[in-house]
């Protein structure tokens, strides 16, 4: 039989198989983390042509620019996986993802080179989302494929758990290289050496992956003459395959995309930019919690090979929907207790036209926001306060209603650029007086951290975040058939989690700008994890003990 076939193939050095194909998974997400995590300095070389909260929304879509094409290298690399092999596509993966990672290590910025070093940037890091979308099919495939029935989402779950070690590695170089070098110079130019120590990573896994052969069910394939001729075609234009496509997206692969994003990145936004938590705190303690998530991922899939894929899964989307909100309340109470006082003491109101309020979501970054109302908000939202809306007569400018004090806003439509920057600094000047009058911090006091309670919240969203990523990896591949797997599984993975997880940061921000809620871009990962929870609960099958070699 073709399954006693893969079974006789199947290597004994399994840690090797499982290392080379991690190994590429670790480079995704290290490159992930230290862009996300770099975004506010990146803002200010490569966009430094506009307002500071500008710029930094620019960067979030530029991060999110890599998740764009992620789908379209699915396509690609998921052809090239279905009729030339896992081995040769994912070597081919892994060498475009970590040049186009390194070369952000010598990209002039636009102090040398102008507007043109924001476009370099985004099509360099548009070039690492093409090849990361034939990265984690390959992956995931090839240990499955080498993997015994029984030990599959075990096997499979060191794939996932690579997530971790690549976050945990980014947090670690970066806090390393910022403690050694300084702040200041950290933010001139130190934050490339992160960049530059990709190089290494790329060394390794090639090394190791040119030391494989290919999976034993392709070979397989090639042998019986079963390749699919049209994998791209076979998959999404029969209805057979494409529904269940469409059932992996909904049910898993969206979900999966914001609750694991939102664990383990809109957290450190959330801390770092809308609290104002010192980074080296939030750093510590993200490195905390991944380095206590690593094993879970583990734990999680083996514990899917004896009661399921489903049940696992579901407890994960279930933690998510039921847990964001309530979570990221404590979460500010636990790390800016004065701010959550302030929030409660001395509300803030944003009066404004509504005509001149946009919702700040510019996927192309050819937006200004410049309205006197937009720049009211744009402020509130980069101090961490939440603030409630009051409608004003069309026409007038916007102002700030902190306590007794108000604070006009400047309307910016008719200013040059210079002359806007310097309304807005003042503006953002006069505002934050009015906040520290009344009550509002600067900055969290490091003193009134409660670092224990802290990372017993993020403990939460991280169980949410790997009970649901750790069995994805076997589910995907059993949903699939061989012929086909490559392509049918690439595509909506990276749709599922390049754009519905890779916008998450900009789109959250964006939410929270709108409403004036620093909570609000928590409906986006909620709901979206909601509706993952009733698809898969009633029609996603459970496939844990399912042939793969059909």
């Amino acid at each position: 039989m073709a399954s006693d076939t893969a079974a006789d193939a199947r290597p004994r050095r399994m840690g090797l198989v499982v290392a080379a194909s991690a190994a590429g998974t670790v480079f995704e997400w290290y490159d992930f983390f230290i862009f996300g995590s770099l975004a506010a300095i990146i803002a200010k070389h490569f966009f430094a042509g506009v307002d500071e909260a500008t710029a930094y929304l620019l960067a979030l879509l530029t991060f999110a620019a890599g998740f764009a094409t992620r789908p379209f290298g699915a396509i690609v690399f998921g052809w090239f996986g279905d009729r030339i092999g896992r081995k040769r596509t994912f070597l081919a993966t892994i060498t475009v993802m970590g040049l186009a990672t390194f070369a952000v290590t010598f990209l002039p910025d636009y102090a040398a080179i102008g507007v043109a070093a924001p476009y370099i940037l985004v099509g360099v890091r548009m070039l690492q989302g093409f090849a990361i979308g034939g990265e984690y099919g390959g992956a995931a495939i090839y240990v499955a494929e080498h993997s015994s029935k029984k030990a599959r989402g075990f096997a499979t779950g060191w794939i996932q758990t690579a997530a971790g070690i690549g976050l945990l590695l980014a947090l670690i170089v970066i806090l390393f290289t910022r403690t050694q070098m300084g702040e200041t110079t950290f933010a001139a130019w130190g934050w490339r050496i992160p960049f530059a120590f990709s190089l290494a990573l790329l060394a390794v896994s090639l090394w190791i992956r040119l030391r494989l052969d290919e999976s034993p069910l392709f070979q397989k394939m090639v042998e019986d003459g079963t390749r699919s001729r049209a994998p791209f075609a076979e998959s999404f234009f029969r209805w057979k395959n494409l529904k269940i496509v469409l059932l992996a997206l909904v049910g898993i692969l969206m979900g999966q995309g914001v609750v694991w994003y939102a664990a383990q990145f809109y957290t450190q936004f959330f801390m770092e930019h809308l609290i104002k938590i010192d980074p080296a705190t939030v750093n510590k303690l993200m490195m905390i919690v991944t380095a206590v998530s690593i094993p879970l991922y583990v734990f999680f899939a083996w514990v899917s090979d004896f009661i399921g894929r489903k049940p696992v899964m579901l407890l994960g989307l279930g933690i998510a929907a039921l847990g964001f909100f309530p979570g990221f309340q404590m979460l500010t109470d636990a790390t800016n207790p004065a701010l959550a006082a302030a929030s409660v003491n001395a509300p803030v109101t944003v009066v404004a036209a509504p005509g001149d309020c946009s919702f700040q979501f510019d996927l192309i970054g050819k937006a200004k926001f410049d309205t006197s109302c937009d720049i009211a908000k744009s402020a509130l939202a980069n101090a961490g306060v939440s603030y409630r809306n009051e409608a004003a007569p069309e026409g007038s400018f916007a102002h700030v209603q902190v306590g007794n004090a108000a604070v006009a806003s400047p309307d910016g439509r008719n200013l040059n650029p210079t002359d806007l920057a310097a309304a807005r600094k003042n503006f953002e000047s006069r505002l934050s007086a009015a906040l520290s009058a009344a009550g509002y911090p600067p900055k969290a006091d490091p003193g009134r951290v409660d670092f224990p309670r802290a990372l017993e919240i993020l403990m939460i969203f991280i169980v949410a975040a790997t009970a649901l990523y750790a069995p994805q990896a076997a589910a995907l591949v059993e949903l699939f058939p061989t012929r086909i797997r490559y392509t049918a599984l690439s595509v909506p993975y990276h749709i599922g989690v390049g754009w519905f997880g890779g916008f998450l940061p900009a789109l959250s921000f964006a939410i929270v700008t709108a409403t004036g809620n620093i909570y609000a871009g928590l409906w986006y990962p909620i709901i979206i994890a909601g509706i993952g929870f009733i698809v898969t609960l009633f029609f996603i099958p459970e496939t844990r003990r399912r042939q793969i070699d059909a």
